[in-house]
């Protein structure tokens, strides 16, 4: 564990340090050292964009760091095992390039499609089964994070996965928008609160905080839904989808091989179309978008995508209420990623 921690970006390192001062709990590291958790180290959080000069990401950032950050942020506000170990398996069915296998999928505005797979990919590990078993706990209370409101809850309330995923991407693993010390402000100001419906839920003791979380998370979240993202998504999907249907990979290969293995069979494709556009995509530095259809050209348009934006809540005296409804700097902030509006038509110059 500990050469694995140093072999982290420093930024990664710190942002760890951060989340549990007192280091990552014991119990937890031997869940994080299993097989079925280790392979998420080779997936990127971004869906496969890291791979292309369309965008600058400061650093890799993969789901297994995400998802040992969601887990130290419950471990920190509830001290809960089962809690814990559910945030840290909540993306344990994660596929290669993520969030584009749901897009493959047709899942593009949930962006759950892979989440069924979670209690499978538990149950066939026999080191994970082992570990539960030991320490009493039973799959039902670990396989779904969903039932637990800190480590989850709906859009736009704060949980410990969406306060995890924001704050790593504004720290370079997809835009920077937030220095270290600035992410240390951003968490202690943190608690646990009570929300509309009486249920726990994070949110910040203080509104300037909450304000400078929301004008980052404003940033973070456009970059989720650029046509640049949207039109990068849809071509990994596609591509998997057709090399899929020409028996080229498996779809159970998603799931076990490395991104860098499927990329090196990408590369290698029978079908040279295939490997000439990725290529195209690959070193292309901008998209091309147009409000009309282009002839012979590759056209992604997506009516409706998930948006991903955070309205969190803030103690106001003796009571907690959404950041939107006090202060218009953070509704505006809000309200931009949800108007954003992209060009209907993202393109790139070839007909796939």
């Amino acid at each position: 564990m500990e050469e694995y921690l140093k072999s982290l970006h420093p930024k990664i390192q710190k942002y760890f340090e951060i989340l549990s001062p007192e280091g990552i709990p014991e119990f937890l590291v031997e869940y994080i050292n299993t097989e079925q958790m280790q392979k998420q180290k080779n997936i990127s959080t971004t869906c496969g964009t890291i791979y292309s000069k369309l965008f600058n990401n400061r650093f890799w950032n993969s789901s297994l760091e995400h998802s040992i950050g969601v887990a130290l942020i419950v471990w920190n506000f509830t001290k809960d095992k089962k809690q814990t170990i559910a945030g840290l398996f909540h993306d344990i069915a994660t596929p290669v390039f993520k969030h584009t296998i749901d897009f493959m999928n047709k899942d593009y505005e949930t962006q759950e499609s892979t989440e069924e797979l979670t209690r499978k990919m538990i149950m066939e590990s026999k080191e994970i089964m082992a570990l539960l078993n030991r320490d009493g706990i039973k799959i039902e209370e670990v396989e779904d994070y969903h039932i637990y409101p800190i480590a989850d809850n709906d859009s736009p309330r704060l949980s410990s996965d969406r306060l995890g995923y924001t704050l790593l991407d504004g720290i370079g693993a997809i835009i920077e928008v937030w220095s270290i010390e600035e992410i240390q402000e951003i968490y202690t100001n943190i608690e646990i609160q009570q929300n509309e419906e009486g249920i726990e839920e994070l949110g910040f003791k203080d509104k300037k905080v909450a304000e400078k979380f929301v004008k980052g998370m404003s940033q973070v979240s456009k970059v989720y839904v650029e046509n640049r993202t949207l039109f990068s998504m849809q071509f990994l999907a596609d591509i998997m989808k057709k090399m899929s249907e020409e028996k080229l990979i498996r779809k159970e290969d998603l799931y076990h091989l490395s991104e860098k293995e499927v990329i090196q069979k990408i590369e290698q494709c029978q079908l040279q179309s295939i490997a000439d556009h990725f290529k195209i995509w690959r070193n292309a530095t901008k998209i091309k978008e147009s409000e009309v259809p282009i002839a012979n050209r590759y056209l992604v348009s997506i009516p409706k995508v998930k948006i991903r934006y955070i309205n969190p809540l803030v103690r106001q005296k003796n009571q907690f209420v959404r950041i939107s409804e006090i202060s218009e700097q953070a509704k505006k902030a809000i309200e931009d990623v949800k108007t954003l509006k992209n060009k209907k038509y993202a393109y790139l110059d070839f007909n796939f």
